[in-house]
């Protein structure tokens, strides 16, 4: 059975998380926590709330045990971009962009 959790709209770029991303694949979800508490890395924090967020699901709405899940993807895509001004010399101004994610964690009980 899968279980998983959405995150939508988180202020990093998507670029940054799908190293993260790619490092979890095939781990059981307890020692993925473990691992993402950790990782000095920003990315970090929003895939471990969404982890926690997926083994809550599968606890509460589908009486499933913690410690039998494993991570079967994380995936993790861009979402809208924000344009930004930053000013600059002689009354001008430099267009920026901040960049957010869509986060998906799914979650089998079998390997």
């Amino acid at each position: 059975m899968e279980v998983q959790a959405i995150s939508k709209y988180e202020r990093i770029s998507a670029l940054k998380l799908r190293d993260l991303a790619r490092q979890l694949k095939g781990l059981n979800a307890n020692d993925a926590l473990d691992r993402l508490a950790l990782v000095p890395v920003k990315g970090a924090r929003f895939i471990h709330k969404v982890l926690k967020s997926a083994i809550a699901n599968a606890e509460n709405n589908n009486n499933l045990s913690a410690s039998k899940l494993w991570i079967q993807g994380v995936y993790v895509d861009q979402a809208i971009t924000f344009g930004r001004f930053r000013p600059s010399a002689r009354g001008s101004a430099h267009p920026y962009k901040k960049h957010t994610s869509h986060i998906k964690v799914v979650l089998t009980e079998e390997r």
